[in-house]
This record gives C-alpha cells, structure tokens and sequence, in this order.
C-alpha cells in the first residue's frame, strides 16, 4: 500500500467570524487612532517608531534606552532598547502593587479539585522579596546561572521573580524530567545554585523531587547550595549543601531593592529538547522579551483587564514563561497555575476548573484536546463555561478534528479559536488568527496572520524567496522582533548556523507552511519531519491530520520507511508511509479491518492521501 500527499488548498474550509476586540487597539498615544491593517503596515515598515513608542509607554523603565534597534540577522546581532535600564519584577509586580495592592495575580489550582489558593500582588511581591534576599544572603550574583527544578506552583513563579529581581539568570526545568536530564542542563548553564521541591503532586500522585536532585547534583560539582521549598509535608533527606527554603524565607525582609538591568542582559535560559544533539539553551534578555510577552498577551487572546487568564501549560516550558508568568504578570493578570492533569480526576477537569474559577482564556495543547474528544461531551456539558471568551491551542499544529470539537463543543460555537504557532526561540506568538480586524474571519486549524512586527516568508529549496499566493515552503521570518532570542548559551555558531545560515538574512524557522490563496499562514509541520518519496516531499503533519478526520480516529502518528534507492520507502509490498493510529473501534492499533475503513474515509480523489 503507498499513501501520496501532495498540497491541498484550505481556503474551503468553512470559516467563523466573531464580535471581537476593540475596533483599533490603543498600543499607544503615538499609534492612537490607527486600526489593525495600519498598525500592522508600521510595525514592519517603520519597526523603530512602532516599537519604541510602545516600549517607551508600555514599560517602567529606571533609565530611558536612546536607541530602539541595532539588528542584522546576517550576522546575528540581535539588539533592542539600547541604553536602556529596568527591572522585569518591578514591571510585573511593583507598579500593579502601587495600584491595587489586593488584586489577584494567581491562581493556583492545585492537585486536588477546590482547593485553590488566591495570591494577590502584594503576597507575590513580598514573596519574590523574601526569596530574592534568601538568595543574595547566599551569594547569589548578578549574572549567575540559578536552576529551578519545581511544579507549577506560587513558588515557582516567586524564583523565577527572585531571580529577575536581583539580576540573576534562572533556568527552568521542567519537573518530570530526569536526574540525567537536569545534570546535563545545570552543566552547560554552570548553574552553582538550585531552587526545588521535596515533592510534587499530579494526578493524584505524590512523586519525588529531591531525590532526583540529589543524584544530579552529585556529578555537578558548581552547585554550592540547593534550596528545598515543601510541597508536601513529607521530610526528605536533606545534605550539607541543602537549605530549607521557607524556614529561611520567614526570616528574611519582605522589601528587596531591584537591580537595574541593561535591555540586553540575560532575564533566563530555557533548554529545547532538540531534534539531534544536545538541548540547547536559548537565552532571552530583558525589556524586548518582556515588551512582546506583554503585547501578544493582550492581542492574541483578546485580553482585557479584570480577565482571568487560564494557560495550563507547565512552566517549564516557554509558553508557560511567556503566557501563565511574565506576559500576564506585566499586564495585571489573574493568571491560572494549572497543577493537575486534563483527567483527573475525571475528563471533566479543565471544565469544572473553568467553571469554578471562571475562567475568561483558555489556553491549551491539542494533544490534550485530541484526548478529551475521546470521551462523552457530557464530561464537557455538565460544566457552566459561559465565562469562557477566547479559546486557544499551543505546542503543534492543531488537525481539524480536535478544532472543530475544541470550538464547537467547548466552545458552544461562540469563542475564537486562535491557534497559535511559535516557539521557544521566538519569545512569543509570532502568527495567529489575531488580532485582527473587527469581524475578520478565523479558519479552523489555521494560524493565519502574522503578528506586528513579524514578516514571514516563505524559501524555496534553492534560497528563493517564493511570491505569491497558493505557494509552500520553508518558514523564515525576515525581520527581527523584540522578543526574539538571542543566541545559545556557550555556543553562538551553533546559534547563527541552526537559524541564519540555512537562508541568508532570514530566521529559519524549521517549519514549512503553506501561503493560502487568501495570503494566510497555515503550519505544515517540522521541515525535519518531511518525508522524501521519489523526490516528492511529504509533510508528516498534514497526512496525520488528514487521517484524523476519521470519526474513529482520534490520535497518529506519521513516519516514513528508508529505501536505498526511492528515499523512505517503497520497498516492494511495504507501505512507502507507515501510519500508527489509536482507533476507538478496534482492539488493535492500525492495520487489519481497521486500517481498511480508515484508508476508505478518503475518497479516492483526494490528494490529501488514497492508495
């Protein structure tokens, strides 16, 4: 059996249209007045008068910058806000203090249903205070590397606070990762200090983290302390180099002065899995970050003060830092710290949480929505989601399935759906279905439209630059943005060669996309992830998606079988393409009488895949 894919227009895809946002969003006095297209125009056109008055308005800043940009990505040089000096905290935390002290700023949902726990600005400011002078008190400096290995919670975020306060660089790890993983991240950061957990609580399971930071640390001779922060009342057994965090804490000033930092000082690392070799540790600095974490959360999801921002991602993860931590926090949010699972203790979690807290955003990945839809809509129906004013998905391009329950079970059919593509490199959302004009068409699974300040472009196999609409190609992105990052910690060449050297003058992106006849954006997956059959160039993304359609089907997986002579695949009476799927039918996963009914879904006219 041979399945062949070629590219297919989208534009028939049926397409929503909703009351939203305001007619000409006011980013700042000097941009007053424009709407969206014009706004848009600038931002690529003119990006230093569109960003510098937005950042001169937006930010609290210790010393004006004096010039906006010094950018060339031929070279790498990313610079923005030059000469300029701030304090992400005081962005976050002290100018929403000096407003209204009592306003929530998180949410922590925990664990176990209903027993969330409201932290207002004033308690998260005096928190990140308490923490910041633990950590000056010892010997935490300005520019050192700080690992944070902790669950979604308060704390959490309060290191991340601390660390930016006091002009140290901390690091997140996401808490189920290994001892192994997590050496090797404090090892390439030169970390000398960590922030943890005794243990941390998920689906109903209480599991160890110390204990897997003591086996890291054992082969990271630069670590001189590690803080031990308690989730659970449970003792663990705690080293020479172990201090208990909360006991120091108590002891500490609820007042810290921050340290004014540079534009372009490093605010954090994040490490990215990384398709071969080791992680690497993207580095992001200070006011650009902030800026476009700030902006994309307002626009994207439609933001309005007094919302209550639900992203249920872990913060360990980019979007976690941009959209549940810092885009929020510097807006006056009441941001969602999500701790539990999509399922526990039953299907409906998200759902009753969005009812009980009520939730205005919701932010989410499709694989956990591919997996809700699993089960009976009641689980969602039984829940009040009328709070509920913009719905969104992250982390991968979501297929047409998963949308269209996404928008029209949880959804009622009323919500914008934005599917957002980005990643970690990128800071923030780059393309989305909005903002937009008011009234302006959303397609399902489509990310559509650029952001401001971001000019894609899509390149041909050769370099070229590919015109026109109704065209693919690999995604690039032409212009630099504030929020973009700049280099990999340690190791710049490999910086310039994974994201410049590809195509001159271009940021590449990794991703292919198509340009639709209309001139949207729609992500066709990883260029890696490509299939090569006879010199026809196969998406994995796109042949999952079509597969998904299928009523049955409710998650696959796509990947190609190498072949000396055609590329991966087409061995004789093997399939050019092996396609794994999870059926709600069938005992079996793929194959058999199930792949027979899933392979007839398709008609055979269908270039999106037949026999």
């Amino acid at each position: 059996m041979v399945m062949q894919y070629a590219s297919c227009s989208v534009a028939n895809f049926f397409a929503y249209s909703y009351p939203i946002g305001a007619a000409q969003p006011v980013l700042s006095s000097h941009l007053a007045g424009k709407t969206y297209s014009d706004l848009y125009e600038l931002s690529v056109k003119d990006p230093e008068t569109f960003w510098g008055s937005i950042a001169k308005e937006r930010l609290a800043w210790t010393k004006p910058f004096d010039q906006v940009t010094d950018c060339d990505l031929s070279s790498g040089k990313i610079n923005w806000f030059l000469g300029g000096q701030l304090n992400v905290s005081v962005n976050c935390l002290d100018v929403h203090v000096a407003k209204d002290p009592d306003r929530v700023a998180l949410i922590w949902e925990k664990d176990e249903p209903g027993t969330e726990e409201r932290i207002t600005y004033r308690e998260l400011l005096e928190m990140t205070c308490r923490l910041a002078n633990t950590l000056k008190s010892y010997g935490v400096q300005r520019g050192e590397r700080v690992a944070i290995y902790m669950p979604v919670s308060p704390m959490a975020v309060a290191a991340m606070m601390a660390c930016a306060r006091i002009g140290a660089v901390h690091t997140v790890v996401f808490a189920g990762f290994s001892s192994e993983a997590l050496a090797g991240r404090i090892q390439d950061a030169q970390c000398k200090f960590v922030i943890t957990c005794n243990q941390g609580v998920r689906g109903g399971r209480i599991f160890d983290l110390k204990s897997t930071v003591d086996k890291a640390v054992k082969s990271c001779p630069s670590i001189r302390h590690v803080f031990v922060a308690k989730r659970t009342n449970n003792s663990v057994p705690m080293g020479k180099l172990d201090i208990s965090l909360e006991e120091v804490m108590a002891g500490q000033s609820s007042v810290c002065a921050p340290e004014p930092m540079d534009s372009e000082e490093m605010l954090f690392m994040l490490y990215t899995s990384g398709s071969t070799g080791k992680p690497k540790g993207i580095v992001h600095t200070q006011a650009g970050y902030l800026l476009y974490a700030s902006l994309t959360h307002q626009y994207v999801f439609d933001y309005t003060p007094g919302d209550v921002f639900g992203c249920v991602a872990d913060i360990g993860w980019i979007t976690g830092h941009s959209y549940v931590v810092y885009g929020p926090l510097c807006n006056g949010a009441t941001s969602v710290l999500f701790e539990s699972t999509p399922v526990y203790p039953n299907p409906g979690r998200y759902w009753e949480t969005v009812q009980r807290l009520r939730i205005n955003q919701f932010y989410g990945a499709p694989t956990a929505i591919r997996l809700l839809l699993k089960y009976e809509e009641n689980w969602v129906k039984k829940y009040d989601r009328s709070s509920l004013k913009t719905l969104a998905s992250v982390g991968e391009p979501i297929n047409h399935e998963a949308w269209e329950w996404f928008h029209n079970v949880v959804g009622d059919g009323r919500c914008p759906l934005v599917d957002t593509w980005w990643q970690t490199e990128t800071g923030g959302v780059c393309i989305a279905p909005l903002p937009a004009e008011p009234g302006a068409e959303i397609r399902p699974a489509m990310a559509m439209r650029p952001f401001f300040g971001i000019q894609p472009a899509l390149l041909g196999e050769k370099g070229q630059i590919i015109t026109g609409n109704d065209v693919s190609g690999a995604l690039c992105i032409s212009q630099p943005w504030p929020g973009m990052a700049r280099t990999i910690f340690g190791d710049h060449q490999r910086f310039m060669d994974a994201y410049f050297k590809p195509y001159q003058g271009q940021y590449f992106t990794g991703d292919g996309a198509y340009r639709t006849e209309d001139g949207y954006y729609q992500i066709t997956g990883r260029m890696d992830d490509v299939i090569n059959i006879s010199g026809h160039r196969l998406g994995t993304a796109e042949i999952e998606d079509a597969l998904d359609e299928h009523p049955d089907v409710p998650e696959t997986a796509v990947i190609g079988i190498p072949h000396e002579i055609k590329g991966e695949g087409e061995a004789p009476d093997e399939p050019s393409i092996s396609a794994f799927w999870c059926s709600r039918l069938y005992a079996d996963v793929g194959g058999g009488e199930g792949g027979a009914t899933l392979m007839a879904h398709r008609s055979p006219t269908d270039p999106a895949l037949h026999k």
